[in-house]
């Protein structure tokens, strides 16, 4: 029974360490509840003597009656018995479960299908550590089963286990060994110390006493390793570099509106960009300087999907291993290694309004980002996102590679496309033939997807005439024939969204995107407002990837701060003295003003160009790397010196001690003066003898101590007699009623240490200053009565006290 429930409480000790997955704590009574179940079914088991095959099956059985109470009962008959409904049902729970810890980033939402998929799991485990426990007899393989619990969190979760958690769980495993250790010691074991143990007088045994075994040492030797073993787990790591997480699951984030558990609950993005351009009043969004002082669109959401009425947001996934504090982000979709890329470098801050934003605003594409929190980047289309954080307030900078597309440099890539999704290009079955026909009308002469995508952008901004305007509203197949055949006016996702339709429609992969155009300079910041917020559509090339275009109209009539790229723009002839190139990828300045050199020059950006050559961020200027280092072996290097501290701090005191001695005497009882500090003297000489390794014996007097150490080790006349002086000193004080005079030792002390320190070798000395081993015996007794203070108080007992006579 004992081991049954010992096997039962480690279970339950190693699941504590799952807390960190769930934000409630209904998994715990439903695991704590399964866990119940396999040991309820291991005693039956026990009271039967089943064989150790039957056990588990037993158990097994035990724990589905458990689940179908306790998550199906209103299936199952007389609420307790599993029927085919019963198991339907689990199936259901246990099928939405799996999805939503696909859908959710830890820590998950407690719901019935999760509870029930970690009580079962729970439960299984707790079958195997009975089977290896209980059954086989195997307890310390018990621990295999228990080190998959402790995997889970380990692998999905960035931060450490934490040590509590660790320690109860580790207490839970040493618990179930000591367990076995002393069942196999109460039906097999011998005798390893014997004591004399009082027993109420019998005929046979007139003295009350009788041999016992007693096994006090063996089982405090066993917490002892466990002891120690716990504590180098807890402490050793602290030492040694932090290492990442290896990712053997990967967890997503929840959808547009889900709003339960740590998903990210996302608002209609294309509701709010509007809702945001109609406010009476220009509001800071965020600022941002870069290291070549151009204003760029900062992209927030990806939109992939068209359903026929509007563009929508694949629910976006991030697992540990793109977490951005894990160094660079994935490769950007598409773009190959024979293309140009412009590095640059965007320090960003949001403003402290901003409410509800779990995605940042980025350049495209972005190679690095150095922000703090848990934030995590789409593989597909490189959003960086956070399930716990929120983007008011930050300031975090981004390394951006942009792709040095050019006309001549587009028109040659091939007609390609396999390295985009086709979800990029899937359109919905019934749209208008008129939509397709006109997508047809303007490509026709396009000879290339480049010479396409240009067509379609100067359709919007040229020939099509086309007119800004908020005020229309709708979506649809509808609207959209409405907007691109009759009205031709609308704002920016209506544009951005047609262009991407008909670029679909002309085999050009394609998606929309919402953020904020690059906004306004003021003083030394670029200023981003409400007002430029923006959609626009990206396109896909192979070899270059995804390219942003502008069908919004810009200027008096339109999207104020929006600019057509300048790889859709013809090259014009260069004007004379003037030598300056615009950035690839970057928008020109909204005031079309020239910028002083000197004043484009970010003080944080200089002398960066090594790192901004790789595309990378440069290096965090709180620490480096040498210095924490450095940081580390000191705090090392104190921790080695700590036995060295204590034996110096020991040496002080008795030396001062010995100093004030001079000139005492002995005392009788009720004498007026005290007896001298010779204890002092002996104490120091004997941890001298320990550190050189001429420990004393313990049947040895101080004057045999003398005499043998004098001829062991071949004393000169003046140690010799320092030493003989010292130990007849001692003597005298302990035994002698009248210890007479006795003269300071302070003097003879050194001239002893001196000369035992000359006759061993110099790897000696050294390990005795800085490893005494008389301080290292020391701190080893002061383990051992701590864990000799356990074992006492696990053998205190409740004493009945007698009643008194006549009552």
């Amino acid at each position: 029974m004992r081991l049954s429930v010992a096997a039962a409480a480690a279970t339950m000790s190693a699941a504590i360490l799952l807390y960190a997955l769930f934000d409630a704590a209904s998994w715990f009574w439903g695991s704590a509840g399964a866990v119940l179940a396999v040991l309820a079914a291991s005693l039956l088991s026990g009271r039967l003597s089943l064989p150790a095959w039957a056990a588990p099956p037993v158990a097994l059985v035990a724990l589905w009656v458990y689940l179908t109470a306790s998550y199906a009962s209103q299936e199952a008959w007389a609420y307790v018995v599993p029927t085919k409904g019963s198991v339907v049902e689990l199936a259901r729970l246990v099928a939405a479960a799996w999805t939503d810890i696909q859908r959710f980033a830890a820590p998950v939402p407690a719901n019935e299908g999760i509870s029930l998929l970690t009580a079962g799991g729970v439960g299984l485990i707790a079958v195997l550590v009975d089977l290896f426990a209980v059954r086989l007899r195997r307890a310390a393989l018990a621990g295999l089963p228990m080190l998959a619990l402790a995997t889970v969190p380990a692998t999905i979760l960035a931060e450490p286990i934490s040590w509590p958690a660790f320690i109860i769980a580790a207490l839970g495993f040493t618990g179930l060994l000591v367990a076995d250790g002393r069942e196999r010691l109460g039906h097999w074991g011998r005798a390893v110390l014997v004591r004399r143990t009082r027993m109420a007088a019998t005929p046979d045994r007139p003295g009350g006493s009788r041999p016992a075994m007693d096994t006090r040492g063996l089982r405090l030797s066993g917490k002892r390793i466990g002891f120690a073993a716990i504590a180098l787990a807890v402490l050793l790591p602290a030492a040694l570099p932090a290492m990442e997480p290896v990712s053997f699951f990967t967890f997503g984030v929840g959808g547009r509106g889900s709003g339960t558990g740590n998903s990210i609950s996302i608002p209609n993005p294309i509701a709010n960009l509007k809702g945001q351009l109609e406010l009476p009043e220009r509001r800071t969004v965020l600022t941002y300087t870069n290291s070549d002082d151009q204003p760029r669109y900062l992209r927030i959401y990806a939109l992939d999907t068209f359903d026929g009425e509007q563009f929508g947001m694949t629910e976006p996934k991030g697992s540990p291993d793109n977490r951005t504090d894990n160094g660079p982000l994935p490769q950007p979709p598409g773009l190959g290694g024979e293309v140009k890329v412009g590095n640059v470098v965007t320090n960003i801050q949001i403003s402290e309004e901003i409410a509800k934003l779990s995605f940042l605003p980025l350049p495209y594409p972005p190679r690095q980002v150095r922000v703090d929190g848990d934030w995590r980047a789409d593989v597909d289309t490189l959003m960086v996102f956070s399930t716990r954080d929120e983007a008011a307030g930050l300031e975090y900078e981004v390394a951006t590679s942009e792709p040095a597309a050019t006309g001549e440099l587009l028109e040659s890539l091939p007609q390609s496309r396999s390295g985009a999704d086709p979800r990029f290009l899937r359109l919905p079955d019934d749209l208008p033939p008129e939509i397709e026909e006109l997508a047809s009308r303007i490509t026709a002469d396009a000879d290339t997807t480049y010479d396409a995508a240009v067509k379609l952008q100067e359709f919007f901004t040229k020939t099509g005439n086309f007119t800004y305007s908020l005020k229309t509203q709708g979506h649809g197949n509808n609207a959209l024939k409405d907007f691109l055949l009759r009205s031709r006016a609308g704002y920016c996702e209506q544009f951005a969204a047609s262009m991407a339709v008909l670029a679909r429609i002309a085999g050009i992969p394609s998606r929309v995107v919402i953020g904020y155009t690059g906004g306004t300079k003021i003083a030394d910041r670029w200023m981003v407002g409400t007002n430029d917020s923006h959609s626009w559509p990206e396109l896909y090339f192979e070899g270059v990837g995804w390219l942003p275009f502008e069908p919004t109209p810009a200027g008096s009539l339109g999207q104020g701060s929006a600019r057509v790229p300048a790889y859709t723009v013809p090259p014009l002839d260069p004007v004379e003295g003037d030598s300056s190139t615009p950035t690839p990828g970057a928008t020109s300045n909204s005031a079309d003003e020239p910028v002083d050199p000197q004043a484009r020059v970010n003080p944080r950006e200089l002398d960066r160009e090594a790192s901004l050559a790789t595309g990378g961020l440069p290096p965090d200027d709180s620490m480096p790397a040498a210095g924490k280092v450095g940081i580390g072996a000191g705090v090392l290097l104190l921790l080695l010196l700590v036995p060295a501290g204590l034996r110096l701090a020991t040496r002080g005191r008795r030396v001062r001690a010995l100093g004030r001695e001079s000139g005492q005497t002995s005392a009788r009882a009720g004498g007026g003066t005290s007896r001298p500090p010779v204890g002092a003297a002996w104490a120091e000489l004997d941890d001298v003898l320990v550190d050189y390794g001429m420990a004393r014996h313990t049947s040895e007097t101080p004057r045999a101590l003398a005499r043998r150490l004098a001829q062991q080790y071949e004393l000169g006349p003046e140690a010799a007699t320092a030493l003989a002086k010292i130990a007849s000193a001692v003597e005298r004080s302990l035994f002698a009623r009248d210890p007479g005079e006795i003269g300071p030792m302070r003097k003879d002390l050194r001239t002893v240490r001196q000369a035992l320190a000359a006759t061993v070798s110099r790897g000696r000395r050294v390990r005795a200053v800085l490893l005494p081993a008389s301080t290292l015996r020391r701190i080893r007794l002061v383990g051992e009565r701590l864990l000799d203070g356990f074992d006492r108080l696990e053998n205190l007992r409740l004493r009945r006290t007698a009643a008194p006579k006549g009552s």
